[in-house]
């Protein structure tokens, strides 16, 4: 018997349930038939909880874009996997279960060094990290970038592999022990926003010369601040918005600003392509393996108390990537 989170109502910690769904039932054409053996955890999931993003198929629904775990079953036309394949994923909606059904198209195999639990914080976050470095705005040597949040679960993915890349990195965090682990995750320099500000800093840091992109997901308390730390030029790549949404930007503001660009890229847009997607992964597995980038995962939490999870998260308790355990 399968059980789930089920998510009736917006609303806060309390509207993720526990429950039985009873049996999955047979893969169709092209599906898959998975079992969980970890779950991400992510701010989106979030999101989908309070009504900031819309669920597809309306209420109820089981929130969740990234897991990992064994195949069990495959539907007709599936060619590319087979029962006790170990795969990943990130993609539709419906991860916060013991077992799914899912379009093989979503799933890659899960290389065999790489555990079920990394590969459950890595896909989301790592094909974030991803497209921000390599596809929204393409990090080289030389470039000095700005990471808000630096010591979560992208955060700490995406400045070390920016510092790979020959980047200076700054990163924004809120404690001095999230300053620590963003110094060890290849931030040059690291800026606690309850201490000081951030745009000042930054001047400071870069003599006056600022940076050539901001990658933000707090949205509402780093704005318009993020915008006075690029260049002539410069891009804002706003992928999130822990703190709260950015109601009524005013477009003038980029040209007032230096001429900046600015974009709201989500990585369902990036992974849209099966073929895109696994060139993505290609990639994220490649460095992973190298030990060019790490994927910590700092957190563990049982399925069953996804709202403690949850708490945790949206309190900014964690650090690096948290899972799901059924």
């Amino acid at each position: 018997m399968a059980k789930a989170i089920l998510i009736r109502q917006t609303g806060g910690p309390d509207v993720l349930n526990y429950e039985e769904i009873g049996e999955i039932g047979d893969p169709g054409p092209g599906e898959v038939r998975i079992r969980h053996e970890a779950i991400g955890l992510n701010f989106i999931d979030c999101y989908f909880r309070t009504g900031i993003y819309q669920p597809p198929g309306g209420y109820p629904f089981t929130p969740g874009n990234e897991g990992a775990g064994v195949v069990l079953a495959v539907g007709p036309d599936v060619t590319d996997f087979r029962a006790g394949d170990r795969v990943a994923y990130t993609g539709p909606l419906g991860a916060y279960a013991t077992e799914r059904l899912i379009p093989a198209a979503s799933l890659v195999r899960l290389p065999d060094e790489v555990d079920f639990r990394t590969g459950a914080a890595m896909m989301l976050k790592g094909l974030t990290a991803q497209y921000l470095l390599r596809r929204t705005f393409r990090v080289e040597p030389g470039h000095t970038v700005l990471f808000h949040a630096a010591a979560g679960g992208v955060g700490l993915i995406a400045c070390r592999w920016a510092k790979a890349l020959g980047a200076t990195v700054i990163g924004t965090v809120g404690s001095p022990d999230k300053a620590r682990l963003a110094r060890e995750n290849g931030c040059d320099h690291v800026i606690d926003y309850r201490a000081e500000s951030f745009v000042e800093r930054v001047l400071e840091i870069t003599g006056g010369e600022k940076c050539d992109v901001v990658y933000d997901s707090v949205g509402k308390d780093t704005f318009p601040g993020s915008l006075d730390c690029l260049k002539p030029f410069g891009m804002w790549v706003l992928f999130g918005q822990s703190s709260g949404v950015i109601d009524g930007f005013d477009m003038n503001i980029l040209a007032k600003k230096g001429s900046l660009y600015a974009t709201r890229p989500t990585i369902f847009t990036h992974i849209a392509s099966r073929a895109v997607m696994q060139e993505m992964a290609d990639e994220l597995f490649d460095l992973v393996g190298r030990g060019v980038v790490a994927i910590p995962v700092n957190q563990e939490f049982r399925l069953a108390d996804a709202a403690g999870a949850h708490r945790a998260l949206e309190s900014r308790a964690t650090t690096g990537a948290s899972v799901l355990v059924p």
